[in-house]
């Protein structure tokens, strides 16, 4: 009984945080896909995207996949039957990387992160990728086929409709956060109270190392690696609080699940559009792998100067001192 109180409050007050963010932020998205925004965000963004190797019109799930969610990115390419194999490829690395950016970027920030950080890293890494498959791929020239086409939703007329409809979406959202954050949270205490989260440390602690973090990092990583940053938001807030997770492990773990999280639905889910999901994995898995060893690597290369520095300047003091 106590494990299950401690459990419930825990998840409670996550799913309060989170709701903070998510319910004004899916609130507002949604208001402005009723609205010329977007098609003035994709007018402005069509001529620039032949630089990636896309046409004008892949603009429409870029826009949809980065204010809404992976899954109106993916209904954008669906509205699409002119693209390539390369292109809808292309799409999803891109989305891959950077999609609901709004909520899952404000997620990350909530934890601790720079916002400018997780920005840069999720958006850089998308153009990137985009610019590298289509400067070395000379395939995938054939026409897409999507496995399904998904049911256009009637459009709400009015801005009543628009409205209620987008309370109902930010509603569902906070929702269906704690109809998973909650009993994840006890799960999570539950395994805590039984010495089960050492265990699972233990085992993860030789990853942990390899990628520059210690193995207090491990159910941060987990949780994001198998429920995806808005999900995993909760026990990954909780995990860094509760095992002392440092500044520096931190910012290694996010910049590891930016690149690559929820990695069985994310990479699943663009099965129905007709592309090699394995290639699309492969590329998450490492990117995230070299991107993190890197930035690590850096990470201790500054401290070592500057620990060095630190030590010549108490050595240099002690001898005019003397």
């Amino acid at each position: 009984m106590e494990t299950l109180k401690k459990g419930t409050l825990a998840g409670l007050k996550t799913t309060w945080t989170l709701g903070k963010i998510i319910f004004p932020v899916t609130l507002i998205i949604t208001l402005l896909s009723h609205t010329p925004v977007l098609d003035w965000l994709i007018s402005a963004i069509s001529p620039a995207m032949k630089w990636i190797g896309l046409p004008g019109e892949a603009a429409i799930p870029l826009v949809l996949g980065n204010f809404l969610n992976l899954y109106a990115g993916i209904g954008g390419i669906l509205t699409l039957d002119s693209l390539t194999v390369q292109d809808v490829f292309i799409l999803a690395v891109m989305l891959s990387f950077s999609h609901n950016l709004f909520i899952e970027s404000g997620v990350a920030a909530s934890v601790g992160i720079k916002l400018w950080v997780i920005l840069l890293v999720r958006i850089g890494l998308a153009l990137f990728s985009a610019f590298m498959i289509n400067l070395f791929w000379d395939g995938g020239t054939e026409k897409a086929q999507y496995g399904f086409i998904s049911q256009p939703e009637v459009a709400p007329s009015g801005w009543g409709e628009i409205t209620l409809v987008a309370f109902e979406k930010a509603s569902l959202g906070i929702l269906q956060i704690a109809l998973i954050v909650i009993p994840l949270m006890i799960i999570m205490q539950y395994l805590k109270d039984n010495g089960w989260l050492n265990k699972f440390s233990n085992w993860m602690a030789p990853a942990m190392k390899l990628l520059g973090m210690k193995e207090n990092t491990s159910m941060t990583m987990a949780a994001g690696l198998t429920i995806g940053l808005a999900y995993g938001a909760g026990v990954m807030m909780q995990a860094a609080k509760e095992d002392g997770v440092s500044k520096k492990d931190l910012y290694l773990a996010f910049i590891f699940l930016v690149s690559c999280h929820a990695v069985v639905e994310d990479t699943l889910i663009f099965v129905p559009l007709g592309i090699p999901v394995m290639p699309l994995l492969i590329i998450r898995l490492v990117t995230a792998i070299v991107l993190t060893m890197l930035v690590a690597y850096v990470w201790n290369q500054v401290e070592r100067k500057n620990r060095l520095t630190r030590e010549e300047s108490q050595h240099e003091t002690g001898h005019h001192t003397i």
